[in-house]
């Protein structure tokens, strides 16, 4: 029998026979990757893995996921991989791939779905994992994340799978799936944050300050009672 890949919800993680001390962490340059990169890195070597898909932000991101990096500088942070799986062809003319008419700030969440994102995030970090020793593998899921690909029955149905194809043992982390945006802020307010990108229509390394995205994130700032030094382009009501 293939061994069995699981989740793992906590800050740390081990296992019988089981590498604790590398991590590779999905990183998107946005708040929530970003503090999980940071919170890893205190007792762990972090590979940060950006994965290219053919969305209109990801330029933006990279450059806000490097520029996080360079002012974390953290040794046990290694380079960022950027690895690369084209899904342009399977959104079509979705506002994630055209970056027009993007959901506004008062849109609903499920606005701003993208059917079967986790799936490919996941997939290739887990095969980069096999190739590289490396046996754990983080994600930033928060808690109240709406969508199927980012349930905990999800991750673990997911994580039998890839086991079964990978032939090894791989943990698969969300230890931040039970905090919200808020939580995150109040206790990583010393991380440089601003640096962080949340955006779905960022300019100029930018956030819109007009998506979903960028009233999430303010409104994440508030009931947290930080100071938000993002710059915002706009205004979000």
């Amino acid at each position: 029998m293939a061994p069995v890949l699981s989740i793992m919800i906590g800050w740390r993680a081990s296992g019988e026979g089981v590498s604790v001390d590398m991590i590779a962490v999905l990183g998107s340059g946005g708040l929530d990757s970003s503090v999980l990169i940071a919170q890893m890195a205190s007792d762990a070597a972090v590979f940060p893995i950006y994965v290219r898909c053919g969305f209109a932000w990801e330029e933006e991101e990279i450059h806000a996921l490097q520029s996080f990096l360079d002012a974390l500088n953290n040794p046990n942070v290694k380079s960022m991989t950027v690895l690369s799986a084209p899904a342009a062809s399977l959104y079509g003319t979705h506002w994630s791939v055209t970056g027009a008419e993007v959901p506004a700030a008062d849109e609903p969440d499920k606005n701003t779905y993208l059917p079967g994102r986790n799936i490919l995030l996941i997939s290739l970090a887990a095969i980069w994992a096999s190739t590289h020793e490396v046996s754990r593998v983080a994600i930033g899921s928060l808690e109240g994340n709406p969508f199927p690909d980012a349930s905990p029955q999800f991750f673990e149905a997911f994580g039998q799978l890839l086991s079964t194809g990978l032939g090894r043992k791989v943990l698969i982390e969300a230890p931040m799936r039970g905090l919200h945006k808020e939580d995150i802020i109040r206790r990583f307010q010393n991380l440089p944050l601003e640096l962080t990108l949340t955006c779905m229509a960022p300019r100029n390394s930018r956030h819109c300050g007009q998506c979903n995205k960028c009233f999430e994130r303010r409104k994440a700032f508030r009931q947290a009672d930080i100071i938000d030094r993002t710059v915002y382009l706009g205004c979000v009501p």
